[in-house]
């Protein structure tokens, strides 16, 4: 079973991911927290993982509480919650190297359409969406441009939600199976706004009715004061303050009803941003 086969049948990849016998192959070394690429296996079958052991993540000041591993498995369990498979399976569990997360590896499609772009100024091109403008040296500019594709705006819901502070372009992998799958979510869940992404094209525009279907969900799977069955999902990974500022956070998407808009107090924009 490939990987992409495995990620739409949740339930057997983490089954595998979190019983399997986890075999360390090499370190990602632009990384900069350890992720060691592995493989994980049981009762015949194997799949490639990433494993991402606590003991290997640096302290960050702005994220003092929890662990980057727990953030993940947080972010994959809300993601999970909408319905929309926007993230790897992901677990936290023992390792070779003490308590980690293990996600299954998506192998990029590399004959999949770009879904960043460099463009003329004065663009951008049908099908595409202005992020910023971008100097490209010898005091030239051009504009850095997204896909206007439903599974990148699907993915700034999501990003909306877990107030993910790091969606650079190489956080998303266009799949085999057609999916576009968002990684690296350890800098997620802040209780103060955070949000820094490439994916702004649609700033200030009307969600979806899909998109407001799924805020309605979380919502409710989170509970009126945080006793539903998602809020005890996630509870294990973040504070009490990080999971009423996430129903904060949905609460004003859906009071909106409108994609955010930059903050003037953080900076909106990952870097380096792929």
């Amino acid at each position: 079973m490939t990987s992409a086969a495995l990620a739409a049948d949740p339930a057997a990849a983490l089954d595998l991911l979190g019983s399997g016998a986890l075999t360390v192959h090499g370190r990602v070394t632009d990384a900069s927290n350890a992720v060691l690429y592995c493989t994980v296996a049981l009762d015949g079958r194997t799949a490639p993982c990433v494993y991402k052991p606590v003991a290997g993540e640096r302290p960050l000041w702005d994220f003092p509480d929890g662990t980057l591993a727990g953030r993940e498995v947080a972010a994959y369990r809300l993601a999970a919650a909408t319905g929309w498979a926007l993230v790897p399976p992901t677990v936290l569990r023992e390792g070779p190297h003490g308590p980690g997360m293990v996600q299954l590896w998506i192998e990029p499609d590399l004959s999949a359409p770009e879904l960043l772009a460099l463009q003329d100024p004065a663009g951008p091109e049908p099908g595409w969406l202005p992020i910023i403008r971008a100097e490209v040296g010898e005091g030239r500019t051009a504009l850095l441009v997204h896909r206007d594709d439903e599974r990148l705006r699907r993915l700034a819901v999501l990003d909306a939600v877990l107030n993910n502070a790091d969606r650079k372009g190489g956080h998303w992998l266009p799949a085999a199976d057609g999916r576009i799958y968002g990684i690296d979510h350890g800098v997620t869940f802040a209780v103060p706004g955070k949000l820094r992404t490439l994916l702004w094209g649609w700033a200030e525009q009307p969600l979806t009715e899909e998109a407001r279907e799924v805020l309605d969900r979380l919502a409710a799977g989170l509970g009126a004061a945080l006793d539903g069955a998602l809020a005890e999902e996630l509870r294990p990974h973040l504070t009490e303050a990080e999971l009423a500022a996430t129903g904060q956070r949905i609460d004003q998407l859906r009071s909106t009803g409108r994609h955010p808009l930059p903050s003037a107090d953080w900076p909106s924009i990952p870097w380096p941003p792929v």
